[in-house]
Order: C-alpha cells, then structure tokens, then sequence
C-alpha cells in the first residue's frame, strides 16, 4: 500500500512529569522483550493464519518491556492517535487499544527491523475472552518518547520504491514526543550508544482491511 504520510508526530507534546509518571509503571517490572522467532511459513497457514513462535533473540531485539492497562493513560494517548489517524488521511477503522507496552532501552539495546502487524484477516486476535480484542487487527502504532538524555536509538522507517530502499529518520528525539504510523510499515529502533531510552508503545486496532 503506498501512502502520502507514512507516519504523524508532534515534538515534546507531553510533559517531563507526565513522562515520568508513565515510566513509573514500569519501573522494577521490566523483563527480556521476546520476538517472533519462526521462520517462513506452512501451505496450511497461508490458509488458516500465521501461527507465531515468541521468544527472546538478542540478535533481534535486546530491551526490557513492562506492560500497562491504566485507564488515565488510554485516555491520554487516544486523542492523538485519532488526529493524527485524520490529519494524515489514513481514517482506518479504529474501535480499541491493546494493553500498552514501555520499553527500556539500556546501552547496546535495539530492535531490528520488524512490522508491528500486516492487518489482513488471516492475522486477526482469537481472543473469544477480549471483546475489545477479538476479531480485530493492528492496524496504528503508537511511540512516545519518555526521556532525551541518551544517545543513538533512533526511530527508523525503511521505504521501498523502485529497487531501491532508503532509510528515513523522522526528526523524533525529544522527550515527550509522539509518532503515529500505520502498524503494517517496516521500522526499527537502532542501537543505543549511551544512556538509557524509555519509551512507550501503544497498538490500535480495528476490523481487519476489505
């Protein structure tokens, strides 16, 4: 899908005691993120839906995550992402937000490139237990950067146009910033070189696309 806006963001949007009120939930709860380590895929789930295998690889990923539900935080976030989901002329179908994740980044740790979701009905949640959930897919993510004191860990997006594909950095580096971009485009988080970066990261879902 080639779009206009591959991704909206407001710079220093939430405040330092905001941020670290967010930090605070997930301070002494942080554990070894996990990827999805499968490889390829089987002729049955091309017909069925992917089945994913979650684990840790820090040949992938090497962060901590934390994870939060807290309602004042939902009702944080939501405006944004419904301007940014109209400003950038996206309108997706957006019913619910997943349970938000915060990342700590320490010195060395990064994520590889990876899509958050690819949003068609073959990747939809089976969650019979999670009305909000179920049925549904990612279809916008969500970063807001906690603090600003550490270096490298930049925000990247990889577009592909033509045989050639270029690396794009948003200027997004301040605390308090926020990006919004479809869930189903290709990003990554590079190595940090100094310092810890804390963020928190926020999925929205809705019917898968038709």
């Amino acid at each position: 899908m080639y779009l206009t806006n591959e991704w909206f963001f407001w710079t220093s949007s939430i405040d330092k005691k905001t941020c670290n009120k967010i930090k605070a939930l997930g301070k002494d709860n942080f554990k070894a993120a996990k990827v999805d380590t499968k490889e390829g895929i089987t002729d049955e789930e091309r017909k069925s839906g992917r089945v994913s295998e979650m684990a840790e690889d820090r040949n992938v990923r090497e962060s901590g995550t934390s994870w939060t539900s807290e309602q004042w935080l939902i009702d944080l976030i939501w405006p944004y992402m419904l301007e940014a989901n109209e400003q950038a002329g996206w309108n997706f179908d957006i019913t619910a937000v997943e349970t938000m994740q915060i990342t700590e980044y320490k010195t060395g740790g990064f994520y590889g490139w990876h899509r958050d979701g690819v949003s068609d009905f073959l990747s939809k949640y089976n969650l019979p237990d999670n009305k909000f959930i179920h049925g549904k897919v990612r279809k916008l993510s969500m970063t807001i950067l906690l603090n600003g004191n550490y270096q490298g860990g930049e925000f990247q997006f990889v577009n592909y146009n033509k045989l050639e594909n270029k690396v794009l950095t948003p200027d997004f580096k301040n605390a308090g910033s926020i990006i919004v971009f479809p869930s189903f485009m290709e990003h990554q988080v590079a190595p940090v070189t100094k310092g810890t970066r804390y963020s928190l990261v926020a999925w929205f879902v809705g019917p898968p696309f038709k």
